[in-house]
């Protein structure tokens, strides 16, 4: 079935950037796996829509194509040609079985099958959310994940310990295996990886019990992730070589860690700056003021309210705002300031309001 990925946000496809934005927000932290009633797999869900949808290019693409778009490639999946009949291309051609996977590999390789590099360890993602106030500092995060490790038992060679590697009796020790290919164009000599041996030429005299000959075993893995101050939410952190372990000592994928910034109570994040609203009375708008107040990093600071002040006034505290992800410094604060209406006034604050009335203030 199609994805939705406007369904999957609980959004219109009329939707400002700013609408998606919210719902994802608000759509992560409820589903996030770190949830007392979280779901791993809706999270990835909204993830992959916030990616195509929040990205204008993307977007276009995905409203254009619909299902037939792959928001993770930038191109199309297999879905958009669904309704394409290979065997009608092929009998234009005299009704030959056509690979149309090897026909493609010898027009780019030569007449070589290309070799895939199915031994390296997949790649993998996960995603944390952290609060606002932590992105001031920089700070270490631990997480647990299962993947693929190398094998502590034959130390990702695949052979039991103690035994030796014999020469692969499907390629004889070439670790290619040449073949005739027929197609429409003609035969075609070829020559593709050995299966049995992954192109080594060698397979072991026996294979190692613990990981099946694989070289890796599936373990439950601590990871410490660097996270520097001053980042923004989906900001990803590559970690080189820590994803899945790869297939008899082959290289391993790597680890992308998305980061969530959860939104605060109080403080609004604009980029590096901040925004909050701080209530006052009618008589400070008027009088002016000197008020205290916390910041985010708990710390309490002064703020001087001018007087004669209307609702909506905004006054600035520099360097209160969030660190320079990758330069020094701070973004500002930013203070709004809403004048509030007494809801219900004492007999004595009536009489002072009416006098105030026939002076007409």
């Amino acid at each position: 079935m199609a994805k939705d990925y406007y369904e999957t946000l609980g959004v219109a496809k009329t939707a400002t950037p700013e609408e998606i934005k919210k719902a994802f927000y608000k759509l992560a932290h409820k589903y996030h796996p770190d949830k007392k009633e979280g779901d791993e797999k809706k999270f990835k869900e909204i993830n992959e829509a916030y990616q195509v949808l929040s990205d204008k290019n993307k977007r276009a693409q995905y409203d254009q194509f619909g299902s037939g778009f792959n928001g993770g490639q930038g191109g199309f999946s297999s879905q958009g040609f669904n309704n394409a009949n290979w065997q009608d291309f092929a009998s234009g051609f005299g009704g030959q079985d056509i690979n149309l996977e090897d026909l493609f590999d010898m027009f780019q390789g030569g007449g070589t099958r290309r070799r895939r590099n199915t031994k390296r360890g997949s790649d993998l993602e996960v995603v944390i959310s952290i609060p606002l106030s932590s992105v001031l500092e920089n700070q270490v995060k631990k997480i647990k994940i299962n993947k693929f490790v190398t094998c502590s038992s034959c130390g990702g060679k695949g052979a039991e310990a103690g035994t030796a590697f014999k020469t692969c009796k499907t390629c004889s020790g070439t670790g290619r295996i040449e073949e005739v290919r027929k197609t429409f164009l003609g035969s075609f000599a070829q020559t593709r990886v050995c299966e049995d041996c992954d192109g080594e030429g060698k397979v072991p005299e026996k294979i190692c019990s613990t990981c099946s000959g694989e070289g890796r075993v599936e373990k439950e893995e601590i990871i410490e992730i660097q996270i520097g101050k001053g980042i923004d939410t989906n900001q990803v952190i590559k970690l080189q070589g820590k994803g899945n372990a790869g297939k008899k000592g082959a290289e391993a994928g790597d680890l992308y860690v998305r980061i969530i910034v959860e939104e605060d109570p109080v403080f609004e994040r604009r980029g590096d700056d901040l925004l909050m609203n701080l209530p006052i009375s009618i008589s400070q708008a008027v009088l002016g003021d000197k008020v205290k107040i916390k910041t985010l990093e708990k710390s309490e600071i002064f703020v001087k309210i001018p007087d004669s002040v209307q609702t909506g006034k905004i006054l600035k505290v520099s360097n209160r705002g969030i660190p320079h992800f990758s330069a020094f410094g701070r973004g500002n604060l930013y203070i709004q300031l809403i004048i509030e209406i007494p809801k219900k006034l004492t007999k004595e604050q009536k009489e002072l309001f009416q006098k105030l009335k026939k002076e007409g203030l």
